[in-house]
């Protein structure tokens, strides 16, 4: 679907994407990661065929980025930071709006189906400037869906919404994914909600990917030791506990170990419960977050 070869752009003198390159199968949903002024949102640009690059090629499902934007944009949907609607015309008036510059056919009755979908429908006729956050970033992503495109881009789709609005929004695009195949592209700083929803990630830093790959992938690159915390009766100091294990307290009943690998953990609670009870049992340094940051650490100490 995505195939970007030794991209590079740059902006009033200044490098902002330098020779990336990068595929994404169909169906796919990829995380770009990377803190501000990576070069996420410009990379989302040139994807969609808004800018060009000054170096290498991007084809979007066999189109080159560079001379078929229109087209491009024609099977793709995006979703910016500022939803990009208009506050002075009704929920409705937006779609139909919107639908009339795709040049959809029957736009009435897409445009009811996709209020229903995003519980839109009973405050179709309101003004979006008295809209929520949530109620913005759900009809955005039914703008974006009216013309039922095979790619998304999206560009923090979760930012301001509430931890309803978060788990809404995830499933929507969950949902979609599943259903429709839409492959789907998100760049967010928020990284435990992408977990359960990207099938790999893409890691920018000043222009470059530095890292890509399954989480799983990430975890066996990045991952070595194990910091399991373990809530049980047992005491950090007591003698049962190998030193090995470096048990210390890190909470109300909660101990934290630092084991060589995954491979240990059986082991360990065998012991714990030789002598107490264990009740909840976590991998604290294995998700998406933790990786993050030291995939940028050791980028930086090159």
């Amino acid at each position: 679907m995505i195939k970007v070869e030794q991209v590079s752009k740059q902006l009033d003198g200044k490098q902002i994407v330098d020779k990336v390159s990068f595929q994404v199968a169909q169906g796919e949903v990829v995380g770009l990661l990377g803190p501000n002024g990576a070069g996420k949102t410009t990379m989302i640009r040139l994807m969609n065929g808004v800018i060009t690059p000054n170096q290498g090629s991007i084809t979007i499902d066999g189109l080159n980025a560079a001379v078929s934007g229109n087209e491009i944009r024609q099977l793709s949907g995006v979703v910016t930071e500022s939803a990009g609607l208009y506050p002075d015309m009704s929920a409705r008036e937006n779609l139909a709006f919107f639908a009339q510059l795709y040049g959809i056919k029957s736009a009435k009755e897409r445009i009811e189906i996709l209020l229903e979908q995003f519980q839109l429908a009973e405050h179709g006729n309101k003004q979006v400037g008295d809209f929520s956050t949530g109620m913005k970033k759900r009809l955005a992503i039914a703008k974006a869906l009216l013309h039922k495109p095979k790619l998304l881009f999206l560009d923090e789709p979760t930012n301001g919404l509430d931890p309803d609005g978060i788990r809404d929004m995830i499933g929507y695009l969950q949902q979609l994914n599943r259903e429709q195949g839409t492959t789907i592209i998100i760049c967010s700083h928020v990284l435990y909600q992408l977990e359960d929803i990207c099938t790999s990630f893409l890691f920018l830093e000043r222009g470059r990917i530095i890292e890509k790959g399954t989480l799983n992938e990430l975890e066996q690159r990045y991952s070595g030791t194990v910091i399991l915390q373990v809530e049980t009766g047992v005491h950090a100091s007591a003698p049962e506990l190998p030193v090995a294990y470096q048990a210390r307290t890190s909470g109300h009943g909660q101990l934290e170990f630092t084991l060589p690998d995954k491979r240990a953990i059986p082991d360990l609670l065998r012991l714990l419960l030789q002598f107490s009870w264990v009740y909840t049992v976590r991998i604290a340094n294995r998700n998406l977050e933790s990786i993050y940051f030291e995939v940028r650490r050791r980028y930086h100490e090159l």
